[in-house]
């Protein structure tokens, strides 16, 4: 049996270095989201973004060899990098949370980012998400922008009056007549003080169908394995600023839909941005990802 210490040495080679950035350019930041709001940016960002016809709703199938009649057709809507703040505020949403209810959704997966500042920027996400409708639940996991402040049980709490529950190193487990689905939640690579998968595993069945979800896309292979479908994550905005012969604004993309053995890795470029109010080159979206069995409709 492994020691504690083994385990958290283990945990701990599979964090990625956090992004530091000079004051300078934290000031440089600052003043740019000053002075595009007050421009305007916010509502330009949500005219431009956050509209119906704006964000684009991207539909994917996910087939699972041997999948359970009892989940064909499982409707997942994920949403990510929200970036409540400067240019995401109360109402902002609106459309997005119809367009995700109108799919029917079973689950609704928010992969983190949902701060761009501090954790009060939080509250401004409450009423929206409340709005959301699934089946069996929506479920969150946290980004590298949730720990500022250390606040993230803050967060977790406004999330909760929403009806979003955070997993945090954990899973949560649903009984579907007689097929077992596990959505397992893994805590930031780049800034949680503790990253497990092997407890956020624990409460997975043999038997279960796993689902996974992990704000930097460098979980996708932590969390690939045989019975793992598919692992949900953003952190890139697509690029967010992606024009040719530049590249991409930001972390790096490294596609929408890669596969990982038998998982499959999906990447939403989100809906917020950071510094400017604006995306070139890599749309805002709403994932949907129903499951279908091998040579099923």
């Amino acid at each position: 049996m492994r020691s504690n210490l083994e385990e958290r040495s283990a945990a701990a080679t599979l964090r990625q270095a956090p992004r530091r950035y000079g004051a300078w350019l934290a000031r440089t930041v600052r003043a740019l989201e000053s002075a595009a709001c007050a421009l305007g940016g916010r509502a330009l960002y949500r005219r431009r973004h956050l509209r119906h016809g704006a964000f684009g709703v991207r539909r994917e199938a996910l087939v699972v060899p041997g999948l359970a009649s009892e989940l064909e057709g499982l409707c997942c809507v994920q949403l990510s990098d929200l970036h409540a703040g400067p240019y995401l505020r109360a109402g902002d949403l609106r459309d997005v949370v119809e367009a995700v209810n109108a799919e029917a959704p079973d689950l609704v997966f928010v992969t983190g980012d949902l701060i761009s500042r501090g954790w009060r920027d939080a509250e401004a996400l409450v009423g929206d998400l409340a709005g959301l409708r699934p089946r069996l639940a929506a479920l969150a996991v946290f980004g590298n922008h949730d720990y500022r402040e250390r606040k993230e049980g803050e967060i977790e709490r406004l999330l909760a009056g929403a009806g979003v529950r955070v997993l945090r190193n954990r899973c949560a487990r649903f009984q579907l007549g007689g097929a077992g689905l596990a959505v397992v939640g893994l805590e930031d690579l780049e800034e949680a003080r503790y990253v497990d998968p092997q407890a956020a595993r624990a409460g997975v069945r043999a038997g279960d169908l796993e689902l996974a979800l992990c704000h930097h896309p460098a979980g996708g292979p932590v969390l690939a394995r045989p019975g793992c479908a598919a692992v949900f994550s953003g952190h890139t905005h697509g690029g967010q600023l992606d024009l040719p012969g530049l590249g991409g604004f930001g972390p790096a993309h490294p596609g929408a839909r890669l596969r990982l053995g038998a998982t499959t890795l999906f990447v939403n470029r989100g809906l917020g941005t950071i510094a400017l109010p604006l995306r070139l080159g890599a749309p805002t979206e709403v994932l949907v990802v129903r499951l279908r069995a091998e040579g099923g409709p």
